[in-house]
């Protein structure tokens, strides 16, 4: 199947399960109110879909319990459901690899017959599942560890040998540790790891010690979302559809730039369309189906002089004002007082005084402008430095 002919799949796909949504779910009826499903035939249509935050959930699922109206299977044909913290009600459906975990087991080297030793938690929340079914549906076998203490993982590990470790890096490092203490070889070769930071370093100290690893990005909403496979940075899975928009505006950026993770989930029994993943990303040029990495976190509000900046009313400065490049406001205190401060990029220094006013007019705070010369701001999708203490 050729490029064109694959994303003609896709957006069909989405065509299907948004008309469906349209059509049975109360949540997304009033979400989506106005949205004709049939129009939505290009990713530039899916962007004219309103954003759908963590804090939509909450106010969803507290209105019409237990997941806001969003579901199209109800609770009880589900498979399992889960209460993470917020608390976000998630559910997991019936099926196999149902969140999608099979495909990132698989590039990183899982194969059927390993053994899995699997430390993300089973209570409550869907971590531990999502990749329990993956694992089982390659047909490995699966120790159901979570995070129970080192000393019983030691003991399940010195029994079993598992090939395969998942979990997050801090941990595969304390059970290697925990098995040198009790004179147990490592069996572990491959570790699948999320849901924390790999730095170079630690990534480092896991190949001196005969340990390959690769790393997932999922949520608990969203499931299994991009993994490595030996290309450049991660590869979305095939049931989504990203997009890296600016931080706070739902409005795509180049490929390339810096901005907050949406997430489109095409599936039949809870679908969500143009989920914020709080997650900063770009995608990688001339492959948009891959993304950089995990840049950090995009919820960059910050309290000035008591009142709060948010990174869109930073961004609608853009649109105000034509030729603006990247902006980036500096928040510092000095002799006891907040102070803003707008970088922006623009070749003509005397908009100045005009960009002084629009930033009053936004933010109802004043501040300092310095022009800055285009191109000298680093593209890492931040719009708002809180330097204070």
């Amino acid at each position: 199947m050729t490029d064109s002919q694959d994303e003609a799949a896709t957006m069909a796909a989405l065509g299907r399960c948004l008309a469906r949504a349209m059509g049975e779910s109360a949540g997304w009826v009033a979400h989506l109110a106005g949205v004709d499903p049939q129009s939505v035939t290009s990713r530039a249509a899916l962007a004219r879909l309103p954003v759908l935050r963590k804090s939509d959930l909450l106010d969803l699922q507290a209105a019409a319990p237990p997941l806001g109206g969003l579901n199209l299977t109800q609770p009880g044909d589900m498979a399992r459901l889960f209460l993470s913290p917020g608390p976000i009600h998630e559910p997991e459906g019936r099926g196999e690899d149902w969140w999608g975990a099979a495909p990132a087991l698989r590039a990183a080297g899982v194969r059927a017959g390993d053994i899995v030793l699997n430390t993300f938690s089973y209570h409550l929340t869907p971590g531990g599942f999502m990749f329990d079914g993956g694992a089982r549906a390659l047909g490995c076998a699966v120790i159901p560890a979570g995070p129970s203490a080192p000393a019983d993982q030691v003991a399940a590990i010195r029994q079993y040998h598992p090939r395969v470790y998942v979990g997050i890096p801090d941990f595969l490092k304390i059970l290697i540790e925990k098995l040198d203490e009790a004179r147990v070889e490592n069996p572990i070769s491959l570790g699948i790891l999320s849901g924390g930071a790999l730095p170079p370093s630690l990534q480092d100290w896991f190949s001196g010690r005969g340990v390959t690893v690769r790393q997932s990005y999922g949520t608990a909403d969203l499931g299994i979302v991009a993994y490595e496979d030996g290309g450049p940075g991660m590869r979305f899975g095939s049931n989504v559809i990203p997009e890296v928009v600016s931080p706070g505006t739902g409005t795509p950026l180049p490929d390339g730039d810096v901005g907050e993770l949406l997430v489109t989930r095409v599936n039949p029994d809870y679908p969500l369309f143009r989920f914020a993943t709080g997650d900063m990303t770009s995608l990688i040029p001339g492959d948009p189906l891959r993304m950089s990495g995990w840049k950090g976190r995009a919820d960059q509000a910050t309290k000035v002089k008591g009142m709060f900046v948010r990174p869109e009313q930073i961004a609608a400065l853009a649109r105000a004002l034509p030729g603006l490049g990247r902006l980036r406001l500096v928040v510092t205190r000095e002799e006891e007082r907040d102070r803003m401060t707008l970088l922006a990029e623009h070749p003509d220094a005397g908009v100045a005084a005009q960009l002084t006013d629009l930033l009053r007019e936004h933010t109802k705070l004043g501040g300092e402008v310095r022009i800055v010369e285009p191109g000298s701001l680093p593209n890492d999708g931040r719009f708002i430095y809180d330097e204070r203490e």
